[in-house]
């Protein structure tokens, strides 16, 4: 995310993290804390975002934030992902949940939810939800999309 806030930052690409303690309990400290983890443990090496990071908030379940269930509602599968192409060993395919189901930490659990970290959305310049992405999709290839939204802008 870093490199798409410097490749577009200028040219109006704003980029928010939301923190979520949802998958494997991997976000499990305190909100003052996550800067700190970033920086040191995960992904370490003096890593600090140059986006925004929300406070912690669930995306899935009873408690998902609004944000996150419209989002779903409006995209309620990455685009690139109908079939978990790129699922790892071990993992469930098919088009509903790639991921260890085991790991289901929410309920109800939904057809649109938000399987594992690293979700990425897109949203257009007027507001309209443009585009959801795996897990797996690499997101430096979201560049073209947001190259596409920035030239219908001008």
């Amino acid at each position: 995310m870093n490199k798409l806030v410097d490749t577009y930052g200028a040219k109006g690409l704003a980029v928010i993290g939301f923190p979520c303690n949802q998958f494997g309990h991997q976000e499990n400290g305190k909100n003052e804390d996550i800067l700190s983890m970033l920086k040191h443990i995960r992904p370490g090496d003096g890593f600090e975002p140059n986006f925004d990071l929300s406070v912690k908030v669930e995306v899935n379940g009873a408690g998902e934030d609004p944000l996150f269930k419209w989002l779903k509602a409006s995209l309620p599968m990455p685009h690139d992902d109908e079939e978990c192409s790129g699922a790892r060993a071990g993992e469930t395919t098919g088009n509903f949940f790639c991921g260890d189901a085991s790991n289901i930490s929410w309920k109800p659990v939904r057809r649109s939810d938000i399987t594992w970290n690293f979700e990425k959305f897109l949203i257009a310049p007027d507001g309209s939800a443009f585009r959801r992405y795996s897990r797996f999709y690499k997101t430096e290839d979201i560049a073209a999309d947001i190259e596409t939204l920035l030239a219908q802008r001008e």
